[in-house]
């Protein structure tokens, strides 16, 4: 399976070594002059949308002027990063990205219509969101060892779900299933609320989601969870077990993540500024209440955390399609 790791070298170098720097005492150009436009991938609704225009909103009212956030769905986000990249250079232009965008889709495709090392400026991560293990309502599972034990009982019987090949969702499904040593099927959804209601209807076993996507559901008595794909319990569902409490493979987590970045090239006082001003944002304390509200943790790692993060994330996936002989070429 291709995986083409010597561009995680030149991803962790160009877009984290310099991207992550820290802000040094320059003047910052005189910016912005017209309102910001955020380009995101993401449906309006959806989580990671959402919680941008609360960053957004901050910005905003931080630089002075308009954050405009404009969705451009589809195609992989390869529609939002097109447009984005036709736009202006002068740091006007933003965009929101996930993880699936910088360490996935390298491993996933042959070739991409962007060079994931080269043409963002990433300037820190917005958020972090846990997987859970949902299962309806009536489920037999009781636990994740459950689930192990019935797969390896009957090899390719069960199921679970996602939106897409590739996406977090189905590479942390394909992870957990190459930990424990079981084989079960795919099922593809064309929305994300048509998967988690087929999980609480009964048409999935189980599914990987977000306390966002699955909140609705698991409020109105639909699903359960078994357990999170964190290190350990969260604040935000201190009752919901870890993988490893849960009798799960140890070691396994499943997130979702998403970073804002900027045109490369700009000013370097101007890419401190809004690293800066973001992280500012971010660490605003009624800010960080509210990452509860969309299901979110708070990641704030320092640059070389992140680049330490974003290799092991990127092997991590390059596995994993190798295993799952997954491709979207």
């Amino acid at each position: 399976m291709f995986t083409r790791r010597p561009l995680l070298a030149a991803l962790l170098a160009a877009t984290l070594g310099a991207g992550l720097a820290p802000a040094h005492a320059q003047q910052a150009p005189a910016w912005p002059t017209k309102p910001v436009r955020v380009t995101t991938p993401f449906p309006v609704g959806s989580g990671p949308d959402a919680w941008l225009r609360v960053v957004a909103e901050r910005l905003g009212k931080r630089w002075g002027q308009t954050v405009i956030v404009e969705n451009k769905p589809g195609a992989n986000g390869f529609i939002a990063i097109d447009a984005w990249k036709r736009a202006g250079s002068d740091g006007h232009e933003l965009i929101q990205l996930d993880n699936v965008h910088l360490v996935a889709y390298p491993h996933l495709f042959k070739k991409l219509p962007y060079d994931p090392a080269k043409d963002f400026d990433v300037l820190q991560p917005l958020f972090r969101g846990y997987f859970f293990f949902a299962v309806p309502v009536d489920s037999k599972y009781k636990t994740v060892a459950d689930i192990v034990a019935d797969a390896k009982a009957r090899p390719g019987a069960l199921n679970y779900g996602s939106w897409s090949v590739g996406n977090p969702v189905h590479l942390g499904s394909a992870l957990f299933e190459a930990m424990t040593g079981t084989q079960m099927q795919h099922v593809i959804y064309k929305e994300v609320p048509m998967l988690y209601t087929g999980v609480a209807n009964g048409e999935l076993q189980w599914a990987l989601g977000t306390l966002a996507s699955t909140g609705p559901l698991f409020r109105a008595g639909k699903l359960r969870y078994l357990a999170v794909a964190a290190p350990t319990r969260l604040p935000l569902a201190p009752d919901v077990p870890s993988v490893t409490e849960s009798g799960g493979p140890a070691g396994f987590e499943a997130t979702g993540w998403t970073v804002l970045a900027a045109p490369p090239g700009l000013p370097k006082a101007l890419s401190d500024k809004l690293r800066a001003d973001l992280a500012a944002v971010l660490a605003d304390p009624e800010l960080k209440d509210r990452y509860a509200t969309f299901g979110y943790t708070a990641f704030a790692p320092t640059p070389e955390q992140f680049r330490a993060f974003m290799a092991a994330e990127s092997t991590k996936y390059a596995d994993v399609v190798k295993r799952a002989k997954a491709s979207l070429d």
